[in-house]
């Protein structure tokens, strides 16, 4: 009963839950065993609360029989270790914070669980900003498609405990292509929201725009279903405003073929490892047979990385200011530089990033306006050897840093723009593949439609595997 239940979609899950024929104690149960089998290998989720999802489970098992529902209906999930979960370890994935115990839940906590989630654990993440999932404090987390390679990160865990069947949903957090990036490296979903969309855990800069929750799942279907139960107006989130748009789930079971969309395997000047190019290029002869005009361009992106990182080491250095003089020596060599740029960068280049993004930002628009959808790869490297913080090269070029190898999902994070990660394929070696679909602000709709049809005309495999 176990392995057939963690086999199912979330949504399947939920049908039987509505339906009486599953409890969520059977699913609480059915995940713990799933998860005493995968953790050794893996250790996607190395903080439990399985107790506390127990008291969960039974309580929504009581509403459920006096005739109250919820969005999720009890689904278990997983929550990433840098979000606040009542009574549960949140560590960030830092030595600084080794002993946090969260006194209460966070309002993106708070939501999903009002909705019916239940919270099986805290998933692995990377080490305060990178997107390689490795930390001081719980190690390394491994790829299932091949244990000797990274889950890239940072929700890395999140993307392992989906592909494997540890759990339903899972919560992630994006800043510069932390849902994308796994999503693409273990064959699952990732959607990085508008701004606004999710209601955030506090943050230093309740202002920024570039740090957003989101969902990720193993298909557009069950990512939709997340979704819904994450969006809300929460007065602690500013950006955050009421809602009366139909359910994300009805765009999501309402495949749609796009006229027209743009693609582009490199925005004209990233390097792009030779499978993630092939299998885009047998992407785009799929669309193209199926009737959709693709047109190959994108916004010009040029300059946009030197941008990213003056607001990176901006926004770092005000979230971690406080700790700095005191945890220095806690924080890691690539992190401390984003620190220092942060402290140390002149006035001026923080206006010239502002005003380059602006910038970036209207063109991106005005392409959108004549494309509708842009298409590219998710990353630009395949998964690389676990002990290894960034790959040293991309097709050749050599990478400068720890962000230099993930600009094709950083550079739209500067837009505010929305984009879902989604798998197209498989290398030669057996190792997923992934593309990012961007649209218009709060078009997430579309994304969901336009995904739904390209998974239904892929086909590909989403049964949860054991890992290899």
């Amino acid at each position: 009963m176990s392995d057939d239940l963690v086999k199912l979609s979330a949504l399947a899950v939920r049908d039987l839950l509505k339906t009486g024929q599953v409890s969520s104690a059977d699913l609480v149960e059915a995940a713990a065993t799933r998860l005493a089998a995968v953790e050794p290998q893996l250790n996607a989720v190395p903080t439990l609360c399985l107790e506390r999802a127990m008291q969960q489970a039974r309580t929504a098992d009581a509403a459920r029989r006096a005739g109250r529902s919820s969005l999720l209906g009890g689904l278990p999930i997983v929550v990433k270790d840098n979000n606040d979960v009542e009574g549960v370890r949140n560590t960030g994935g830092t030595s600084i914070f080794r002993d946090r115990i969260s006194a209460e839940s966070d309002r993106t906590v708070r939501l999903m669980e009002a909705n019916g989630a239940i919270t099986l654990g805290k998933s692995n993440l990377s080490e305060l900003g990178g997107a390689q999932t490795t930390n001081s404090v719980h190690g390394a987390t491994r790829n299932p498609y091949d244990r000797r390679l990274t889950c890239g990160g940072s929700s890395g865990g999140a993307a392992v405990a989906l592909a494997t069947g540890e759990a339903w949903l899972a919560h992630g957090n994006d800043y510069g292509g932390s849902l994308r990036i796994p999503a693409a490296f273990c064959n699952v979903t990732g959607l990085r929201p508008t701004p606004g969309r999710v209601p955030r855990k506090r943050l230093a800069d309740p202002f920024d725009t570039i740090a957003v929750e989101g969902p990720m799942a193993r298909d557009v279907a069950d990512l939709a279903l997340f979704f819904d139960a994450m969006t809300g107006y929460d007065p602690g989130d500013i950006l955050t405003a009421p809602s009366g748009e139909p359910a994300f789930l009805e765009a999501a079971q309402s495949p749609r073929k796009p006229a027209r969309l743009a693609v582009s395997a490199d925005l004209g000047l990233l390097p792009v490892e030779e499978p993630i190019q092939q299998a885009l290029s047998d992407f785009i002869a799929t669309l193209e047979k199926a009737g959709v005009a693709v047109i190959r361009g994108t916004p010009d992106v040029s300059g946009a990385m030197s941008a990213f990182r003056v607001l990176r080491g901006e926004g770092f250095y005000a979230t971690f200011e406080p700790l700095f003089d005191t945890h220095r020596d806690a924080f890691p060599a690539p992190v401390l530089v984003d620190l220092l740029r942060g402290r140390d960068q002149p006035g001026h280049a923080i206006v010239a990033a502002n005003r380059y993004r602006s910038e970036l930002y209207r063109r991106a628009v005005d392409f959108l306006d004549e494309h509708d959808f842009l298409i590219c790869p998710a990353t630009q490297a395949m998964p690389f050897a676990v002990e290894t913080l960034f790959p040293a090269s991309v097709d050749g070029q050599p990478m400068q840093d720890y962000v230099d190898w993930i600009s094709i999902t950083a550079i739209w994070s500067l837009t505010g723009l929305p984009a879902i990660a989604i798998p197209i394929g498989f290398s030669r070696e057996g190792l997923p593949i992934g593309i990012q679909i961007l649209s218009h602000a709060r078009r997430e709709a579309d994304l969901f439609r336009l995904a739904a049809w390209i998974e239904r005309e892929l086909a590909l495999p989403k049964t949860p595997i054991d890992p290899r």
